[in-house]
């Protein structure tokens, strides 16, 4: 008796669904080694449409006219579904107009206030139209997972609910993988009550592993721009390496730090029931790309990370006495409740310093909470650079001609943030 194939899951991203070739492509490697046996697409929006969004979001938000931009992600969309062939109604999949109607009417709907809940409703719309596009043209059945990836209210990063997301997928995926292939879209969730979470930005690949991990999937892949998981991103520094293979242990910290190959929060569930993650290249689909898995390695080329748009603040006692613990958890406690997120710290006798994302709108919030015990200083449009399995050379390489605002070193880590110069290239 044949043994049952097992379930892999492919995840594309933007890049990879960017326009009609680049679906094409895609249909492509699915076809080519997506089979034989059941396959999951887990498809991000396309492009720069999250981006999109965003803007049209804001503008909305503010009572400031946004058609202009509506009109041109409208007739994008509806340009690239004309040249797949895909602008026709399949079965169980919403029409791409009846999903633009919806956007429209969310946009025309908005309420003042609940920013993050909002924002939800809004840009999930742009893996809904991805995936509504790609099914068609991959003639696959299209999956709403906003109805199975079940979460708290927790908007912008919703927390998976796993043992309902998992009973939910356990009785809805396999009766429709024995009917071909399914298309579904990263990055969203969805509460009990029905209302569209996002899992953070840039968190298709955490949905790709939560597939895995409560279907018992074979692997991962995910499709990249790149050869597979690089020692830095290409695009600001030269003479990358790839990794042939690296451990889940070390790819954690890497995404933690910063590298966007990886969500930071795809690798533990995999990890825990020892999925297989390949990091593999769209562009060069029969290269080896990279093996993410159990594995022990010896040291590793140090890897270089950069976060832009980052905000340096730091937290002055207004009376000169010294920044005591319970000045700390007042700090860390209004730094939670306005969901700032810490990438780098560092104290003094009197102050205490934190690097985090820049968000004009959380940052706000959070002097309102604190600029009354504290002085409070800060500084935008800053990058912070990590470099994990660090030497002197690596070190060299990147702080040379920089002013540090602020740098730090533990065994295998050195950490600065200095002044952003985001167009550099880094030889």
């Amino acid at each position: 008796m044949q043994e049952p194939q097992q379930l892999r899951i492919f995840k594309f991203g933007g890049a990879s669904v960017k326009d009609a070739a680049a679906i094409r492509n895609l249909v492509h490697i699915t076809q080519t080694y997506g089979q034989p046996g059941p396959l999951v697409v887990v498809v991000s929006a396309m492009g720069k449409t999250t981006n999109a969004l965003e803007e049209i979001f804001q503008l909305a938000q503010t009572g400031q006219e946004y058609s202009t931009q509506l009109s041109t992600l409208r007739n994008f969309h509806l340009q690239v579904a004309t040249e797949l062939g895909a602008t026709d109604e399949a079965a169980g999949t919403p029409a791409l107009t009846e999903l633009l109607e919806q956007l429209q009417d969310r946009l025309a709907t908005l309420q003042p206030g609940d920013f993050d809940k909002q924002y939800d409703q809004v840009v999930s719309f742009g893996e809904l139209l991805a995936t509504r596009i790609v099914a068609r043209a991959l003639q696959a059945q299209w999956l709403d997972c906003r109805t199975l990836i079940r979460t708290d209210h927790t908007w912008r990063e919703g927390r998976v609910a796993w043992p309902a997301t998992e009973r939910l997928l356990a009785s809805t995926l396999p009766a429709r993988l024995a009917h071909g292939p399914v298309v579904t879209q990263g990055f969203l969730g969805g509460t009990s009550s029905g209302q569209t979470t996002t899992l953070g930005r840039e968190g298709s690949d955490y949905t790709a592993a939560i597939l895995a991990y409560c279907l018992g999937a074979a692997s991962v892949t995910i499709w990249k721009d790149v050869a597979g998981l690089l020692n830095a991103d290409p695009k600001i520094f030269a003479d990358t390496v790839r990794y042939p293979e690296i451990s889940y242990q070390e790819t954690i910290e890497m995404a933690y730090y910063g590298a966007s190959v990886i969500h930071p929060k795809t690798i533990k569930p995999l990890a825990v029931k020892q999925i297989p993650l390949l990091v593999k290249s769209f562009v060069d689909p029969a290269a080896e790309g990279t093996v993410i898995h159990d594995c022990r390695h010896g040291l590793l080329v140090p890897a270089l990370i950069r976060k832009t748009g980052q905000c340096l603040v730091s937290f002055e006692s207004k009376d000169l006495t010294f920044i005591s613990e319970e000045n700390l958890e007042v700090i860390f406690g209004a730094l939670a409740q306005v969901r700032l997120k810490i990438h780098l710290m560092q104290n003094s006798a009197i102050s205490f310093s934190v690097c985090t994302d820049f968000s004009a709108y959380r940052l706000e919030k959070l002097l309102g909470v604190l600029r009354e015990q504290f002085t409070i200083h800060y500084n935008t449009g800053l990058e912070l650079y990590t470099i994990k399995n660090y030497d002197a050379a690596s070190i060299r390489r990147l702080t040379e001609g920089r002013e540090l605002l602020l740098e730090q070193r533990t065994r295998q880590t050195f950490q600065f943030v200095c002044r952003g110069g985001e167009n550099e290239w880094i030889k």
